[in-house]
């Protein structure tokens, strides 16, 4: 994996003052969450005007705020939050439209990031399906903003992220040695498959392991090898389903193709453990991929701030994998082995701040 030089933040007309209210001491790090998400008002408007009242059939829209996401982060011990965008992203059906809105969310997470040094970064939105406007999302995000990576929906109006339209984006992401987040979205066949019930229980945790299985069987991720994907949710159903994905690819890829290990491509991702992954999903996860893959996520502010502290404490707890301090050092060393921004940390600690 190529090592990729942190790009140049544009200059602030006029640089805000630093905020001292959420310091973190310099010899005490936390996790470093690299699945946190961020709302502006703005972005919850045209969703609500496109038709995303319900988000993804969730009771309401969250609230978010640096500074409330800030006193979460020190209450949990959580030194730097990655933000990006959620489901439903920024393509509602115009592709016009969407340039504008990723190009508007991007710039606000990147402000954030700017006025909280050290606290924040950004895995910026991109107006797929519209691979022109991808691109050019891309070259701004990184040379003018200085994006940590991209978030990319598990689909767009099911254009999943193994088709073969999207290579120019995945050929430039692979060029930029890319950090590349996925998340899922209500598939395309939600009204009827999801039963009426909240989408990211089910529904999500599917998504997720369609996507993956469609950048396996289309032979995006064995062409692009200096990609660094997340893949959220403790993998989603992938734990266990490699072994059938497995054997289906060696049975059904087309002939002259050569059928790669599936489970062996699998454990050359990473996996965020956001949502509940104890005491079931993790170990499972175990099973499929070595614990230098598995990264912190909390979900904020789409997971309330009681699930994130409940989340943390129930990891601060656990018995960590032989040769690990804590899932806190794990999960952070592994983080900052793949992340551009946190380079020059100072030593872990146990627990959140005290």
């Amino acid at each position: 994996m190529r090592v990729r030089e942190r790009p140049t933040r544009r200059p602030a007309a006029s640089p805000p003052p630093q905020k001292e209210e959420h310091p973190v001491s310099l010899d005490t790090h936390g996790y470093l969450d690299v699945h946190a998400h961020f709302v502006t008002d703005s972005y919850v408007r045209q969703a609500r005007e496109a038709g995303h009242e319900l988000p993804d059939g969730v009771p309401a829209w969250p609230a978010w705020s640096a500074a409330a996401h800030l006193e979460l982060m020190d209450r949990c011990g959580i030194e730097t939050s990655m933000l990006s965008v959620s489901s439903p992203g920024v393509h509602f059906g115009d592709d016009a439209a969407a340039r504008r809105l990723a190009r508007e969310v991007n710039e606000a997470g990147a402000d954030t990031v700017r006025e909280h040094p050290g606290r924040f970064g950004l895995f910026a939105s991109l107006p797929l399906p519209d691979v022109d406007g991808a691109l050019a999302e891309i070259a701004h995000a990184y040379d003018t903003l200085g994006a940590d990576g991209v978030v990319l929906e598990s689909h767009t109006h099911g254009t999943y992220l193994g088709n073969p339209d999207l290579e120019p984006v995945w050929a430039e992401l692979d060029r930029r040695g890319a950090v590349v987040f996925l998340h899922p979205t209500s598939p395309v066949c939600w009204e009827r498959s999801a039963l009426g019930r909240p989408r990211p229980m089910v529904e999500f945790i599917f998504d997720t392991a369609r996507t993956v299985t469609d950048l396996l069987m289309s032979g995006t991720l064995r062409r692009h090898r200096d990609l660094t994907v997340i893949v959220p949710h403790c993998g989603g159903a992938l734990p266990v389903l490699a072994d059938r994905i497995n054997g289906f690819m060696k049975m059904f890829m087309p002939a002259g193709t050569e059928a790669p290990d599936a489970v062996a491509e699998l454990g050359r991702l990473y996996y965020d453990l956001a949502g509940p992954a104890l005491p079931r999903q993790l170990p499972a996860l175990l099973n499929l991929v070595a614990p230098d893959r598995l990264l912190y996520g909390s979900d904020h502010c789409w997971t309330p701030a009681a699930g994130v502290e409940a989340h943390v404490a129930a990891l601060d707890a656990a018995p960590a994998p032989d040769g690990a301090a804590s899932w806190r050092h794990l999960t952070t060393a592994n983080a900052r082995r793949v992340l551009p921004r946190p380079a020059a940390p100072g030593p872990l600690t146990d627990g959140p701040p005290r």
